[in-house]
């Protein structure tokens, strides 16, 4: 296939969509992300050329406006990488607003988190901002808000899989539920260009804890991140409405 031909991804992000720890690690090797991350394996099966800007640790504000220092790189917000012709964007974004994972490592090390979250009304409107921004920027792209995979899920078990009681798993649970509510809020008014991949309720039976997880533990794999599994089924998911989207695009 000539390269005129293929579909262009651009992948945006953080860490979720990156996939620390999970090798291949690619350069620039700060970015912690993966050659096997949901975006990669997306490309490679759709042949597609990718545009993956996904930096671990990115927030919202470092997608659109805010440069972000990961040691030694710094890097520009990851908008100014997107090509105006792309064809897919996927997004995995918003958990470092609310402190979502970075809040369950401070709980069960005993420290506070370093900053202050975003209200659920303040996360709701600014992943709202960076969709549109997207759609500004790349009009004729088709965006997959991929939403989180589940950490703490149901067959999690209170100071045995995590040093946590009952009550704080319930906790962190609910800032997942404002996570995954604000990816609910933010594709209804963009649905004519936006669409979510629901995998926070898909995965409830894969997180820590369960016969097949699908992220890591705090003993083994990436560390409360997806592995190489839950980036599979993600990439899975996307290949199928990927497929669909490209060949009605090609017909019309």
């Amino acid at each position: 296939m000539d390269d005129s031909d293929r579909p262009l991804i651009a992948s945006l992000g953080s860490s979720f969509a990156a996939g620390p720890d999970i090798p291949p690690q690619i350069e620039p090797f700060s970015a912690l992300r993966s050659g096997q991350n949901y975006p990669n394996l997306l490309a490679i099966h759709l042949d597609a050329i990718l545009t993956d800007r996904t930096v671990s640790g990115a927030t919202l504000l470092n997608i659109t406006v805010e440069e972000q220092h990961a040691f030694p790189d710094i890097f520009p917000p990851q908008l100014e990488g997107l090509p105006d012709y792309t064809d897919i964007v996927t997004i995995t974004a918003g958990g470092n607003d609310i402190n979502y994972i970075g809040g369950i490592i401070s709980d069960v090390c005993g420290t506070e988190s370093p900053s202050t979250p975003l209200s659920p009304t303040q996360l709701e409107e600014r992943l709202g901002e960076v969709l549109d921004e997207i759609h500004k920027r790349a009009p004729r792209a088709h965006v997959f808000l991929v939403e989180y995979l589940a950490v703490l899920g149901p067959d999690t078990e209170p100071m045995v899989d995590v040093p946590l009681t009952q009550e704080r798993i319930d906790y962190h649970r609910n800032v997942a539920s404002i996570l995954q509510n604000a990816y609910v809020v933010a594709e209804k008014s963009r649905s004519d260009w936006c669409e979510r991949i629901p995998i926070h309720e898909l995965s409830q039976g894969h997180a820590i804890g369960s016969k097949e997880p699908w992220v890591g533990s705090l003993d083994s794999g990436p560390l409360l991140h997806p592995n190489l599994a839950g980036m599979k089924v993600i990439a899975d998911i996307l290949i199928e409405k990927s497929e669909k989207l490209l060949s009605s695009k090609a017909s019309s």
